[in-house]
């Protein structure tokens, strides 16, 4: 026998669970189920407040909207880049009136801030003047600076001795891979696979916290971590180097369980295995 407005333990489990209910609307939407909060402080009023911002993931397992919406953007990115079989041909477009204004404003507040600086009289006023200008003229959309900030870097060419001998190719001024034609006139844009990873720190549970945190390398765990897009971007480099031209490609950095930095790499180019390992390991060298 039941009292009235009592349920019993099979009806309230039976009952849909509000937690499950608000995640399922919030897939339906589009909305990212598990929001990374931050906390965002304003310079010049110290006013403080909480924003939530998706959180990127690409398994549909964890967050099924925002693996859509990446997997959407890749498929962009691909379809854009990747598979191109012309040039890409990028004109920029024509400035327009109010930026040739804001240019010229520039200009001649510098003529009058240089003819003062070499009077000897104070410029602050006018160095002030031009942070605006340049504030505005990059608010106008245009691209760059009008004056380098500061002297430009020279990067040495000089090729280290300990580093991996790669063939030095010429270089052409292309970036699509190269194409072949079967006797029937079928073409062919063959492409290589590559996965590059870092080596194991440690054996780890199946939560991927170390096992063993005595011996557990973290020191190497969090160098890895800091220097892989350096690491990768030198890889890059050197690979652009031995095929001699601009190389593109299309690859997604995902960590592993053991949090050890992945990298899946497709350049629509084919590269010798002995050759790939050589690139792997000038890359690493050069990075000392």
């Amino acid at each position: 026998m039941v009292t009235a407005g009592r349920t019993t333990r099979a009806q309230r489990m039976a009952a849909p669970l509000a937690r499950t209910v608000v995640r399922d609307l919030a897939a339906e939407h589009g909305a990212c189920l598990r929001p990374v909060q931050l906390r965002r402080t304003e310079i010049d009023t110290g006013h403080v407040e909480q924003v939530l911002i998706p959180c990127g993931h690409t398994l549909a397992s964890v967050c099924p909207s925002c693996a859509e919406r990446a997997r959407i953007l890749r498929a962009a990115q691909c379809r854009e880049g990747w598979h191109l079989d012309h040039e890409p041909v990028i004109d920029p477009d024509p400035a327009t009136e109010d930026q040739r204004a804001l240019v010229t404003d520039r200009a001649e507040t510098q003529e009058a801030r240089d003819l003062l600086a070499s009077a000897g009289v104070d410029t602050g006023d006018l160095d002030e003047q031009i942070g605006e200008l340049d504030e505005a003229i990059t608010d106008s959309g245009l691209r760059g600076r009008v004056l380098p900030a500061r002297p430009r870097r020279h990067r040495s060419t000089r090729r280290r001795q300990d580093a991996a001998p790669l063939p030095r190719r010429p270089v052409s001024s292309r970036t699509v891979g190269r194409t072949y034609f079967a006797p029937d006139g079928k073409m062919f844009r063959p492409s290589l696979f590559v996965t590059l990873t870092c080596p194991s720190y440690g054996r780890v549970g199946e939560d991927g916290a170390p096992a063993d945190p005595d011996t557990y390398d973290y020191t190497r765990a969090a160098r890895d971590a800091l220097h892989f897009a350096a690491l990768f971007d030198r890889f890059i480099q050197n690979l652009r180097r031995f095929t001699g031209y601009d190389l593109q490609y299309f690859a997604a950095i995902e960590p592993q369980r053991r949090l050890a930095p992945h990298v899946h790499h497709l350049p629509p180019d084919l590269v010798a295995i002995n050759r790939g390992r050589q690139i792997r390991r000038r890359a690493s060298a050069q990075l000392g």
